[in-house]
């Protein structure tokens, strides 16, 4: 069978391909898709493999801020990753990634993305590495830990993150908190 990949901002999809995403994102999470979901996943660049049957796999990158040892990174945040259940394990996930890591890779300080148990071994092989240390989010009130997004955030330093944003000095230290901007829902 053969499949396509496309990349396209939010605003290059026509309203009918954004419904068939929407609806595509909730069969593949099987309901448990939100509308602030949804919404976390707009706004970026999205990563569309297409097959015979339609959409078989989707994901897509949108910049967040996240504070680390006093600096204001540009992160590209991974979002909305999915593929249809009938073309599981046939590499559509690592195609959409390797999209948006082209992306993140030439736009971003940093690659950040909260793991379900089932993608944490994709996004694993692929090189993220899990965040160690303490995962924050600067609210409404302030700094609020996050402690159910600890063992499931993923980072994927960038090399070239000199040229493209403010990182740290040195690499990343786990001895810092990663501070997240606030949104809508589940914050990561």
């Amino acid at each position: 069978m053969a499949t396509r990949l496309r990349t396209a901002h939010t605003a290059d999809l026509a309203p009918a391909e954004l419904h068939a995403v929407r609806a595509f994102l909730d069969d593949a999470f099987g309901g448990d898709f939100g509308d602030e979901d949804w919404d976390h996943g707009l706004g970026g660049i999205h990563a569309l493999v297409h097959d015979d049957k339609g959409l078989a796999g989707h994901g897509s990158v949108i910049q967040r801020r996240v504070l680390h040892r006093g600096h204001s990174l540009r992160v590209g945040y991974v979002e909305a990753v999915g593929v249809r259940a009938d073309v599981r394990r046939r590499g559509h996930g690592g195609r959409v990634m390797a999209a948006l890591e082209r992306v993140i890779e030439g736009s971003y300080a940093l690659g950040a993305l909260s793991a379900s148990e089932e993608g944490g071994p994709l996004y694993a092989a692929r090189g993220w590495q899990l965040w160690p240390g303490r995962i924050c989010a600067l609210g409404p009130g302030g700094v609020v830990r996050l402690p159910d997004e600890e063992g499931s955030t993923f980072v994927r330093p960038v090399a070239a993150a000199g040229t493209r944003g403010r990182p740290p000095r040195g690499a990343l230290d786990p001895a810092h908190e990663l501070v997240f901007d606030w949104r809508e829902g589940d914050v990561l």
